[in-house]
């Protein structure tokens, strides 16, 4: 039994859930235009989730994500009142974000300082640097191309049920796109087994031969570039660019990494479980709104949900 729950108490959990809001949203909770709408709402964090997974595979972890998605945006937005194209602001976001991960690698793998210090250090900056270059005001309107934002309203048809015609967001489609990738790359490839070498024992691994500076700077550069995308489909989405709209971020990708954690024997982070952490959070987020529950109680839960995730993978290591 405790093998079970350990191994699906989170499924059990998650399946609880929908239960609960199946039965108390009858009429508006498991619609096909809700689910199309819950996998939209939780693209942004999809991505930066997976993204995070790739440096909490080593035992890291990314403080900045937050900031860097709202400096991304901030840096598209700008640059589109400047008459730049939407693939060319697009690419220097994303370069931005490249970037970004890539001084969080150095600072991390080559100087030594630890995670928690470098990252929270660039939280800083990458939110300053975007209150900086916006002046703290809100881009929109007519300085964001319809191209930009009509991309997260569009999707692919999938027919009429009823008397709704239902689409596959694009935003959902780039999110799943990203996990796949995400996979592919951790779960089969030299370089994600490296990673995962890194997180069993750093030690070990370089004397091994595993470069593991090299290896660590590019998985947070990685996770940086994944972070402006999401800054990025966030934009795209609300049509608009706010130095504080990613803000949100970093605790949620942090919490649904923890939650998939709790799928693994091992405790490690796997991108697919990641994924089902991000549904969890995201259903749990959907059917409060939907009950008109307060934003606040929705954070105290996010905060629970992180001590139960981390303090159930602690017990058991400690206890099997």
């Amino acid at each position: 039994m405790t093998t079970v729950l350990r191994r699906y108490g989170t499924l059990i959990g998650f399946a609880a859930i929908i239960i609960f809001f199946s039965v108390s949203l009858p009429d508006t909770f498991l619609t096909g235009r809700n689910w199309l709408n819950i996998s939209q709402q939780v693209s942004m964090l999809t991505v930066v989730a997976a993204s995070m997974t790739i440096v909490m595979v080593m035992g890291d972890f990314d403080l900045s994500v937050g900031s860097m998605a709202s400096l991304a945006g901030i840096v598209a937005a700008i640059l589109f009142t400047m008459g730049y194209s939407v693939p060319s602001a697009v690419a220097i976001a994303l370069l931005v974000g490249l970037a970004g991960g890539a001084i969080n690698g150095v600072l991390v793998s080559l100087i030594g300082i630890l995670p928690f210090i470098a990252t929270l250090a660039t939280l800083t900056v990458f939110s300053g640097v975007a209150f900086l270059i916006s002046g703290g005001k809100t881009i929109f309107g007519r300085d964001i191309p319809a191209s930009f934002s009509g991309f997260a309203r569009d999707g692919i048809p999938l027919g009429t049920i009823g008397e709704q015609s239902l689409s596959l967001p694009y935003l959902t489609i780039v999110a799943l796109v990203v996990v796949v990738l995400v996979w592919a790359l951790l779960e089969q490839t030299t370089f994600g087994r490296r990673l995962y070498a890194i997180g069993g024992n750093a030690e070990a691994a370089r004397l091994s031969g595993v470069r593991v500076k090299r290896l660590r700077l590019a998985a947070f550069a990685l996770t940086g570039f994944g972070a402006a995308a999401a800054g990025l489909m966030y934009a795209s989405r609300v049509a608009s660019a706010n130095p504080t709209q990613g803000s949100g971020l970093m605790l949620n990708a942090i919490a649904a990494v923890f939650l998939g954690m709790t799928m693994s024997e091992e405790g490690e982070p796997r991108v697919h479980a990641t994924l089902v952490g991000v549904l969890v959070l995201g259903v749990l987020d959907n059917g409060l709104t939907q009950m008109s529950v307060d934003s606040y109680v929705r954070d105290i839960l996010v905060g629970v949900i992180i001590i139960a995730a981390v303090a159930s993978s602690s017990l058991w290591k400690r206890f099997r």
